[in-house]
């Protein structure tokens, strides 16, 4: 069921159709829910999902007016997905379609072809371990002739674009994820504490993501060993669910931490959470741009993160965290027990942090740079 929402220069506006995978609760999704709920209304947006269910965040945008069109694509090729698509830019009169990851490129371009409809494409992050084809090495140089503007979410993105997509450097700008800064209640702050039994003294390091292997929560948990050896008053809070929830569990039996880490599961809206960490971290083998690292600055909370993706480019090492070798437990472990043990750099470093959020990664910002390309299609 659709539903659109209308204003009274609907007629004068361009409209832009996100073409994605679904509007699950993810990082690519949070991009698409801000980019539609910052716009200045400048543009007319809507949605069109490749796989169904829409999610939870599609049908939150749903009962705020936007229209949401989805058709779950079959197994293979799905030349019926690229009728449906064209199908639906016809009727509506879409003026750009903006593809976020590849396979929405893909049907979204043969979609369009040979119609006035724009092309942008945003890559938001890569594969661990990373890989190509020849097919890619052939097919990708003609789609980006039929794209109006590339764009990656990082500088490492970007690069991954150009050696693994065969794509133009000269032809992907880097456009960087933005969040609205959260709110929280200190009350809010409090009950969380309370209800794990904090002490004052306490130090907490914690996490929010999925309990996925390309998180790389095991490392995590190793390290965290390591800073118990030699400080008994650090916690870890892992928030999250997975595929890796039983695996975690054992590793933290085995590992004899379980009086100091905490895995709570999932949790809609985890705010309160990222407000009582002293410390964020992010271990992931990969990475793009984290949305809960953008929602950790906005807290003003410092961040110790792997070299994976672009992570050193969100968080500058000794300046707004610290940036460790990707997958070392070692490095990890130091970089933490250099934290807990310096709570004035763990201070100064959030409050950097809480400038550098502002500057470059305010939702305003990015918005702000998506209606500057919708405007020059």
């Amino acid at each position: 069921m659709e539903q659109t929402k209308l204003t009274n220069t609907q007629a004068t506006k361009k409209k832009v159709l996100h073409i994605t995978y679904d509007m699950r609760i993810g990082g690519t999704e949070m991009v698409i829910k801000n980019i539609i709920e910052g716009n200045d209304g400048s543009v007319e947006m809507s949605i069109f999902c490749i796989e169904e269910p829409i999610g939870p965040w599609g049908k939150d945008l749903q009962d705020e007016g936007y229209s949401i069109h989805s058709k779950a694509r079959e197994n293979g090729f799905d030349r019926s997905l690229i009728t449906a698509i064209r199908k639906h830019v016809r009727a509506h009169e879409i003026d750009i379609i903006h593809c976020h990851q590849y396979t929405p490129w893909v049907y979204g371009t043969l979609a369009v072809l040979g119609l006035s409809t724009k092309v942008i494409f945003t890559e938001h992050g890569r594969f661990y371990p990373d890989v190509s084809s020849w097919k890619r090495r052939f097919v990708n140089p003609i789609l980006s002739m039929m794209t109006d503007r590339i764009t990656a979410i990082s500088e490492a993105t970007k690069e991954a674009l150009v050696e693994y997509e065969f794509l133009k450097r000269s032809n992907i700008e880097v456009v960087y994820n933005g969040i609205k800064a959260l709110q929280v209640d200190l009350g809010e702050i409090e009950q969380v504490r309370q209800q794990h039994k904090l002490k004052g003294g306490d130090f907490v390091f914690g996490t929010v993501a999925r309990l996925d292997p390309i998180k790389n929560q095991k490392m995590m948990l190793n390290a965290f060993a390591r800073v118990l050896e030699k400080r008994a008053d650090a916690k870890l809070f892992i928030v999250g669910d997975g595929e890796l929830m039983d695996e975690l569990e054992q590793q933290i039996q085995i590992l004899d931490i379980a009086d100091s880490v905490v895995l709570t599961g999932y949790i809609p809206y985890p705010k309160a959470y990222l407000a009582m960490f002293d410390v964020y971290l992010l271990s992931s083998l990969s990475e793009g741009t984290s949305m809960t690292i953008l929602e950790a600055m906005s807290l003003a909370k410092p961040s110790i993160v792997t070299d994976a993706g672009g992570n050193s480019e969100v968080i500058l090492n000794k300046v707004s965290g610290l940036v460790t070798e990707n997958n070392s437990e070692k490095s990890f472990s130091n970089a933490m027990l250099s934290l807990i043990n310096d709570t004035d750099t763990t201070l100064t470093f959030g409050q950097n942090a809480l400038r550098q959020f502002y500057e470059k990664f305010e939702q305003k910002k990015m918005v702000n740079n998506y209606l500057e390309i919708y405007a020059k299609c």
